[in-house]
């Protein structure tokens, strides 16, 4: 209750989801990915392919420190969905993800 009544705070936060909902969907660009329009403390990036592509993208993230989530519901299941984080965890994903891609076309 106290954070919501910091207003100042409330606003910064905002603030910094927004500014990282928008990191992602440049990063997600900038790799031939389309992220959808977000209002949460999330973006999920269509991978353009099927599940088990969009899995094995995830994959191959865990296995350069990135964490990330997917829906299983098929038609949503070739997203992936990148939740906000600090600057340094933004900079891990935009490094990490062209690997990732790279490595998930290579298994594909």
């Amino acid at each position: 209750m106290a954070a919501l009544a910091d207003q100042d705070y409330l606003q910064q936060a905002k603030a910094n989801i927004a500014a990282a909902r928008e990191r992602i969907a440049g990063i997600a660009r900038d790799n031939g990915l389309v992220a959808l329009p977000s209002a949460t403390n999330f973006v999920a990036v269509d991978c353009g392919r099927d599940g088990a592509y969009a899995t094995k993208i995830l994959e191959e993230l865990a296995l350069l420190g990135v964490f990330i989530r997917k829906p299983g519901t098929p038609g949503l299941d070739k997203h992936i969905r990148i939740s906000v984080g600090p600057e340094a965890d933004m900079a891990l994903l935009a490094e990490s993800l062209p690997k990732a891609i790279k490595a998930a076309q290579g298994a594909a």
